[in-house]
């Protein structure tokens, strides 16, 4: 009896560190950093490159127009000039192009800078302001 006792004894014993091992490996893995910080001019190997999109070249005002501006420019939204509105636009019109081009990279007014659009270069934003103010003429 002494043995089956000792038996089960050492069965439930080798169960239970099994068992305690097995929630230290999950608590291990739920509490694991998901990253890790590469600084520049240390060797973090190949994975820290950033990858590298291609670009599908420049964009027509147009198309920079409608994902980027239209949302404002449609509407009127914060007193932002509807496009092709002349009434609006003349007095922005004549202080010309580059000061356009600089208010919209910059912001101005209720306008913030690039008009929120986070992806547009200074050159999308520019040809976005040459085909508003060609509709307008």
């Amino acid at each position: 009896m002494k043995r089956v006792l000792a038996a089960v004894l050492l069965g439930f014993g080798l169960t239970a560190g099994a068992v305690t091992a097995s929630v230290e490996d999950e608590i291990r893995a739920r509490i694991a950093p998901v990253g890790e910080v590469c600084v520049q001019g240390d060797d973090c190997g190949s994975e820290a490159a950033p990858a590298q999109t291609a670009s599908s070249g420049p964009r027509s005002g147009n198309e920079v127009y409608d994902s980027a501006c239209a949302a404002c420019h449609n509407t009127g939204a914060a007193g932002a000039p509807k496009l092709g509105d002349a009434g609006a636009w003349g007095g922005r019109v004549d202080k010309g192009l580059d000061t356009l081009v600089e208010h919209a990279i910059n912001g101005f007014n209720a306008m913030p800078a690039k008009g929120g659009c986070g992806s547009c270069s200074d050159e999308d934003i520019e040809v976005a302001v040459e085909y508003m103010v060609s509709e307008v003429e």
